[in-house]
């Protein structure tokens, strides 16, 4: 699974997270949801029959992951079907890249407007991957 968390300063960062004003907001599909579920809890819950687009997402949390998630990061944010699509055809049709369905997750709360607000806010979205079946995905457009 690809989760990444570096220390809560201002860094580089790497997949799947983004920095807000020194915040660590994780993203995640709601159809692959243990990890939130996980987090917000404060027990390892393992995945049960994921249903997602996102394949890359479909595996369990892990126990040393999760660790590092609860020490880390500072909300997770979840991202349904609909939303993953649109950011994959956002990413397609205005900036000409291709990323796969798990690596298009992190700019859900940007697109849809979930993140913190505040004065000057600066975001970084990491966008990963490009494992994905253009024809399975441009079906889901149709």
């Amino acid at each position: 699974m690809r989760w990444s968390v570096e220390r809560k300063v201002l860094k580089p960062v790497m997949d799947q997270e983004a920095v807000i004003a020194g915040k660590y907001l994780a993203g995640r599909d709601a159809g692959a949801d243990d990890a939130y579920r996980s987090f917000h809890s404060g027990e390892l819950i393992p995945q049960t029959d994921p249903q997602t687009i996102a394949d890359g997402l479909r595996t369990s949390l892990g126990d040393k992951t999760f660790e590092i998630i609860t020490e880390r990061v500072d909300n997770i944010i979840l991202a349904e079907e609909d939303e993953i699509i649109r950011a994959m055809r956002f990413l397609w049709e205005r900036m000409k890249i291709v990323v796969e369905p798990s690596g298009a997750v992190s700019l859900v709360p940007v697109l849809e407007g979930r993140l913190p607000s505040g004065k000057d806010l600066r975001v970084g979205v990491i966008l990963s991957g490009g494992n994905v079946n253009l024809q399975a995905f441009f079906d889901t457009l149709k």
